[in-house]
């Protein structure tokens, strides 16, 4: 298997390599004496009588010190001062032991200057000999450790974090890196630490003649737009793309430069966000009581996170996920047993009126960012009346609860969905929405907003995800449709606008995130595979590695979704928000109308209950597709 020596002493089991040890120090115990005489005597010495009696003697005393001490147990090959300063201790004993012996005793015919050269001579071939065995053994460990790496592997920047990643994979069994790729021509052709520098615009072709399988991206400091052109064009070079950590969590210690990462949301979405508005950010939380209901979910999470940053007076961490909110708490808080402002983990239902209403009227925010609710179409589809229980009449116990505690801002966090929708979650969120317009033309203290925005890549239930792990087992990846699309948004991103946007409102805006073009989710899908170093199987190629399969829209699914009811769209001070102008019912008629929903609630009549949607909720149209559970259950039990 190995063609060197040392990699054949590498290969032996450990008992073996320590009785070898073992026996090149008696080695060395019996030269060193020879050697003493020799140089006592100034001639190839041959000792004769009682002179013998030196070499076992030596050799009693030595080995069992040597044991003793654990210099057995030391790995060679990475031996470092800590090994040596062992050796030194034992061989000072040792040599102490031995100068009693042969000369402060004395032995006749025995040169007393022996018990002094012996002992200085064994320390340094000791030394010596653990030097040696370290530089030639850890050559040979790097040497097997590239021939076993299985991933060939190129490093993207050839700049201060690149060379610093190469050097810590030198270690590393996994990946064997055999170039760098930087875009400063000036490099190219050149070595960084026997390492060769190639061009990206060969990038194919490189990877095809040195068999890359990895490329992993070390470029700390290049924009995003930068950063997209780069990953495009590894895309067409069929290896899989991965990246160090962020250089800020380098800096902190929450990362280490070998703790490789799959590419992040922002590198599969490939577009850039807009840098926010502090101004705007900090307006309605800084030295601020906030509240955030659904805290321990996606966007509610990340709406805390990006809080915390900007000085709260308290920040309120509402939801009924005990161990979500558990965990979040931790998180804010970080090492610090009193972290700079209050982080209060608050355990209830928005559903709870009651509830509700006192930890308003007990913490007095003034601000309140309402994330909570239920989301997942499918499972809302399912179970309708959940749904309105908790997307509308939880919004309007918060609402209410609110305006009879003069809460300066209410933002609710809404979604494209609730345009033209067609299944129950869109409509009770555009419910939840004219539920806020009517309250803010009735002009109380209190200014209601809400924020609409599409997908959110990384979040749960988001496509990504559940791509990542289908392409893991080898596929296929699911699609409902080949047509449908999304708009795309990071949790970040979106996060930062939606305080942004409440920041702007007057009262029943309705802000929209501008999220880009919409993506289609196959193009997401084969980007995805192709990132993986994999290919799509498809008609074009049927030995592919990965298939996309279709399974059919799911209930109350759209092929499309849009952002605005009516296209008139206003611009604001920001960039990537629009204000949206939408007829609204005026709160005395709606009121009535959500009292008799609330009844039909209760009851969980589903068709009823969606008939009743679709007579508050403009363009909305329930669709029939419910299992039916009585049924199913039937069915199952035989």
């Amino acid at each position: 298997m190995f063609d060197k020596p040392a990699q054949h002493v590498l290969a032996l089991p450990r008992p073996a390599k320590r009785v070898i040890a073992l026996l090149f120090d008696a080695c060395l115990c019996i030269l060193t004496v020879w050697f003493a005489f020799c140089f006592r005597f100034n001639d190839w010495y041959l000792l004769t009588g009682l002179q013998f009696w030196t070499i076992p003697i030596s050799l009693v005393i030595a080995l069992p010190l040597f044991i003793t001490f654990g210099l057995y147990r030391a790995i060679f090959r990475f031996m470092g001062w800590a090994a040596f300063s062992t050796i030194i201790k034992c061989v000072l004993i040792y040599g102490v032991v031995y100068m009693v012996i042969f000369t402060v005793i004395s032995v006749p015919t025995i040169p007393r200057t022996v018990g002094i050269l012996q002992p200085m001579l064994l320390l340094l071939a000791v030394g010596l000999s653990r030097f040696v065995a370290r530089y030639f053994l850890y050559d040979a460990y790097s040497e097997i450790l590239s021939e076993a790496a299985s991933i060939r592997t190129l490093v993207y920047g050839a700049g201060t974090q690149g060379r610093q990643l190469v050097s810590a994979l030198g270690h590393s069994a996994e990946f064997k890196v055999v170039g760098f790729l930087d875009d400063d021509h000036g490099l190219k052709g050149m070595s960084l630490n026997g390492v060769k520098i190639y061009s990206p615009l060969t990038i194919e072709k490189v990877c095809a003649d040195l068999e890359v399988k990895t490329v992993l991206l070390a470029l700390p400091q290049i924009d995003r737009a930068q950063r997209n052109e780069i990953i495009e064009r590894l895309r067409s070079a069929r290896v899989a793309v991965r990246t160090v950590p962020d250089i800020s969590a380098l800096a902190t210690g929450q990362a280490q430069l070998t703790d490789l990462q799959d590419l992040d949301v922002e590198d599969l979405l490939g577009r850039t966000a807009v840098l926010p508005n502090i101004a705007l950010l900090e307006q309605n939380v800084r030295d601020r009581v906030v509240l955030v209901t659904g805290a321990a979910g996606s966007i509610g999470s990340q709406l805390c996170r990006e809080i915390a940053k900007l000085g709260p007076k308290a920040l309120l961490l509402l939801d009924q996920n005990e161990f979500g909110i558990y965990a979040l708490q931790g998180e804010l808080a970080g090492e610090n047993t009193e972290p700079p402002f209050p982080i209060v983990p608050l355990l209830a239902n928005v559903c709870d009126a009651y509830r509700i209403n006192t930890i308003i009227q007990t913490w007095k925010p003034a601000t309140i960012y309402h994330a909570a609710a239920y989301k997942h179409v499918p499972l809302v589809e399912q179970n309708p009346a959940e749904g309105v229980k908790t997307n509308v009449f939880g919004t309007l116990s918060v609402s209410k609860a609110a305006l009879s505690a003069g809460v300066e801002r209410v933002i609710l966090v809404s979604t494209d969905k609730a345009v033209r929708p067609t299944n129950v979650m869109g409509a009770t969120k555009r419910l939840a929405e004219l539920i806020l317009q009517a309250l803010a033309e009735e002009r109380g203290k209190t200014t209601f907003s809400m924020v609409r925005f599409g997908n959110v890549l990384g979040s749960s239930g988001s496509v990504v995800p559940l791509f990542r792990q289908q392409i893991s087992r080898g596929g296929p990846i699911t699609l409902t449709h080949e047509e449908i699309t999304r708009f795309f948004m990071t949790v970040p991103e979106a996060a930062q606008l939606v305080i942004q946007a409440g920041a702007m409102a007057t009262g029943g805006d309705v802000y929209l995130l501008d999220m880009g073009d919409p993506v289609k989710i196959i193009d997401l899908a084969r980007r995805m595979v192709e990132l993986s170093g994999l290919t799509v199987q498809d008609e074009q190629n049927p030995n592919g590695d990965i298939s996309i399969v279709t399974t059919g829209l799911r209930p109350g699914e759209k092929l499309y979704e849009e952002l605005l009811i009516n296209d008139n769209p206003e611009v604001t001070d920001h960039p990537k928000i629009r204000r949206a102008r939408e007829q609204f019912h005026g709160w005395p008629q709606l009121s009535a109308r959500l009292d008799e929903l609330a009844e039909l609630a209760r009851d969980g009549d589903a068709k009823r209950l969606k008939a009743a949607l679709s007579d508050l909720v403009a363009g909305y149209s329930p669709m029939d597709r419910v299992v039916d559970l009585v049924a199913l259950r039937q069915e199952v039990s035989q």
